[in-house]
């Protein structure tokens, strides 16, 4: 069967577009795995994994990515000059220490501490790790500061490459869905596995952001309302993102900054698709998953009172 592929790209004007986070996850969607960098001479450097430093690619130009919704199945590409600006705005605007684990668990001790696009792969020094990327790729090395984190989850094997976390446009006259939701679909497990994720999560360092609560009673209604009705499609609307951000409204937690933006930015795009009259429709039912309009409302006064928009 042959898919339609669209191009992401960067919206100039919008200040949410582009890459927010680094996600380590356990199937990064890019396909390639991170290498913990072992004892290896570099001219005059040496580089060995007490250092607890993580090196792999971010960005792939011109790969196809699979990705699916309720509608269709289709491809993403990233093209070289977005990859570029992606890696530049992502330092521009102080990214580098945002981190999370499988897209969804803030993470503390994470740090991009080198971001380069490769020019030649042949003289690269990704090449000397066996990370055989082509020209263009946005490489970046992280550093592991966070004990549990490395102990738990990069030892073990449980997590073995990187994926962005961010928001872009597509070319086509769709939804812009922000790329978490289904850039790493097939990243994430089945919710009772997402469960158990967030039990290990919470046993590690928290990162120590304010977080932020208060939001309407109607939001987490709606949340609630989102859930009882996608159950009763066999819950076939949403990604596990949205599904586990129902959850979390419906239990009324607080959200860190980065994570109100991420609410902001999908309900300001999804809106469109909301329709009151289609209750089953997976547009309406997904709005409604991440608190709908009143949580729209609610985070954006948030963001103006803080200063964020």
């Amino acid at each position: 069967m042959d898919y339609k592929v669209y191009e992401l790209f960067i919206e100039e004007d919008n200040e949410f577009s582009g890459v927010e986070a680094i996600s380590i996850v356990e199937d990064p969607a890019i396909e390639e795995d991170f290498v913990a960098l072992k004892a290896h001479k570099i001219e005059m450097a040496e580089v060995d994994t007490d250092k607890r430093i993580l090196m792999g690619p971010a960005l792939i130009p011109d790969r196809k990515i699979y990705r699916r919704n309720d509608e269709e199945e289709y491809y993403i590409f990233f093209s070289k000059d977005t990859v570029r600006k992606a890696a530049e705005l992502f330092l521009a605007r102080g990214n580098q220490n945002n981190s999370t684990l499988e897209h969804e668990y803030n993470l503390k001790g994470l740090s991009v501490v080198e971001s380069w696009i490769v020019d030649d792969p042949q003289k690269d020094k990704s090449s000397l790790y066996n990370l055989n990327v082509p020209q263009g790729t946005w490489m970046v090395s992280v550093k592991v500061n966070n004990e549990e984190v490395w102990q738990e989850f990069v030892k073990t094997g449980k997590v073995k490459g990187f994926s962005i976390e961010g928001y872009f446009s597509d070319n086509a006259d769709r939804p812009k869905e922000p790329i978490e939701e289904d850039l790493c679909a097939d990243c994430f497990r089945e919710l009772q596995a997402e469960y158990a994720l967030l039990e290990a999560v919470a046993q590690l360092e928290e990162v120590e952001l304010e977080s932020y609560g208060g939001y309407p009673e109607s939001a987490s209604n709606n949340a609630k309302l989102g859930i009882e009705r996608n159950k009763e499609l066999g819950n076939k609307c949403a990604t596990q993102v949205g599904k586990v951000r129902a959850q979390q409204l419906a239990r009324k937690e607080k959200f860190t900054l980065p994570t109100l933006k991420r609410i902001y930015s999908y309900l300001s795009r999804a809106e469109a698709y909301y329709d009151p009259a289609k209750p089953e429709a997976c547009g309406t039912i997904s709005y409604l998953l991440w608190g709908g309009k009143s949580m729209k409302n609610w985070v954006e006064s948030k963001l103006k009172g803080l200063g964020e928009i």
